[in-house]
């Protein structure tokens, strides 16, 4: 799952080229690993972002180019510095909500922001209107590739080469046994402080 929605996201309509550079965004989570995983193996440079120092280690080790620690860093000023001025072609995100509006203001002329989940409830604005910024954004769920039986085809032969030569690797943070560790399962989630998947298994 988390590599077929950042193949669809990222690859699939060949918007991000190699040497673009990608701002991912909570990329501490699985999919953000996924999208910096696939990001570098179409060639373009990654930008992860997350809300904590303690990550920004893994998510280098994991292919990042650069990482921003939101709240500590000035996340514009990262990103043009990484860009040359230029600013990035693509956003991923999950979050969603009012920041879309910064997000927005790290993309190059003609950049698009992809959104992939709503982490903040609040009302997500159209990014650009207050400057009438060149820019798309869209809305992408992995359904767009399990439903349509080529683009499932093209994403399957993707995402098979990349686990065949170590390019991609699943992210599983930490494995819970048994039904009786769900709460504590949740109580770790909620920290906020795993890096990729957590796993619960159920036995037989």
């Amino acid at each position: 799952m988390p590599y077929l929605t950042a193949y669809g996201a990222l690859a699939e309509d060949g918007h991000l080229r190699p040497g673009d550079h990608v701002l991912i965004t909570a990329a501490a989570s699985g999919v953000g690993l996924a999208a910096i995983r696939t990001a570098r193996r179409l060639g373009a440079h990654p930008i992860a972002t997350t809300r904590t120092r303690a990550k920004a280690r893994h998510l280098l080790d994991a292919g990042a180019a650069e990482v921003v620690v939101t709240g500590e860093d000035d996340l514009l000023a990262r990103v043009d510095a990484a860009t040359g001025g230029s600013g990035v072609r693509t956003v991923f995100d999950p979050v969603a909500g009012p920041g879309v509006l910064t997000l927005a203001r790290t993309l190059a002329p003609g950049g698009r922001l992809t959104v992939y989940g709503r982490l903040d409830p609040r009302d997500t604005p159209m990014p650009g209107q207050d400057t009438f910024a060149p820019v798309t954004s869209r809305f992408f769920s992995m359904h767009e590739v399990t439903r349509d039986d080529e683009r499932l085809r093209r994403a399957h032969a993707f995402v098979t080469a990349g686990l065949a030569d170590g390019s991609f690797t699943p992210a599983v943070d930490r494995v819970f046994e048994g039904l009786d560790t769900v709460a504590e399962a949740h109580r770790y989630l909620e920290a906020g402080t795993q890096i990729g998947k957590i796993v619960l298994t159920v036995g037989d």
